[in-house]
């Protein structure tokens, strides 16, 4: 089954500094009926202007993953990490029973970030951080597991069973989802078809009960999914 989502439907938010685009309730976005998918809590599209961000603030329980469209960011925390991040390449945290972090673009370019939540699979679990600097040619045409759970083979490993793949692509993909998951697919720039349902710039989908996906692009694509247990 696909279920297409289109972004006009989406959550929006404008501080200037912050245009957002909420997937799922977040902020001043509250819909009952979407609060999450899965395992999935959060996925907001966010553009962040320059010489600004988010101050220090405290997150807890939660597992973060942020995957940087465009631009960089600079990311420090309570736990002593400092460093800057650019395209395509990945930071994560599990917050566990607290952690402080702050996320700001100090470029003089825009940042666009996609900043995911995922519930973890208890609480109070120790707190982890890191990063990969994945490079363009890993995702070129192919899928790149940019995530993965501890027993899975990403760099980044989270506790929750989860999988999360990205690709840049000009030609016909095609991926076997295992028994038991499901999908939830954003498509980061151009537009593509997915088993018949086109997705343009911003759109998503939510896949369960298909066997696999056949992703043809109608333009050069950048798309982000995530397959995790039903």
């Amino acid at each position: 089954m696909i279920k297409k989502l289109p972004k006009q439907n989406m959550g929006e938010s404008n501080l200037g500094w912050l245009q957002s685009r909420f997937h799922f309730s977040f902020a001043d976005y509250r819909n009952p009926a979407n609060m999450h998918f899965g395992v999935l809590r959060v996925l907001n599209d966010d553009i962040v202007k320059p010489k600004s961000g988010f101050d220090m603030h405290p997150h807890d329980n939660m597992e973060i993953i942020t995957y940087i469209v465009d631009g960089e960011i600079t990311h420090k925390d309570s736990m002593g990490n400092s460093e800057t991040l650019g395209r395509g390449e990945v930071q994560y945290l599990s917050a566990g029973d607290g952690i402080f972090h702050s996320e700001n673009n100090e470029s003089s370019s825009d940042l666009r970030l996609l900043q995911i939540w995922v519930f973890p699979p208890k609480k109070g679990l120790p707190r982890l951080y890191g990063s990969h600097k994945y490079k363009q040619e890993d995702r070129d045409n192919k899928f790149l597991n940019i995530v993965s759970s501890q027993d899975g083979n990403s760099a980044i490993k989270i506790y929750q069973d989860v999988n999360i793949y990205v690709s840049e692509f000009d030609k016909e993909l095609e991926f076997k989802i295992k028994e038991g998951k499901q999908i939830y697919f954003v498509q980061i720039e151009g537009s593509s078809n997915i088993n018949g349902t086109t997705l343009d710039f911003g759109d998503a989908m939510e896949i369960t009960n298909e066997d696999k996906i056949v992703i043809n692009p109608i333009s050069k694509s950048h798309i982000l999914f995530i397959e995790m247990k039903k």
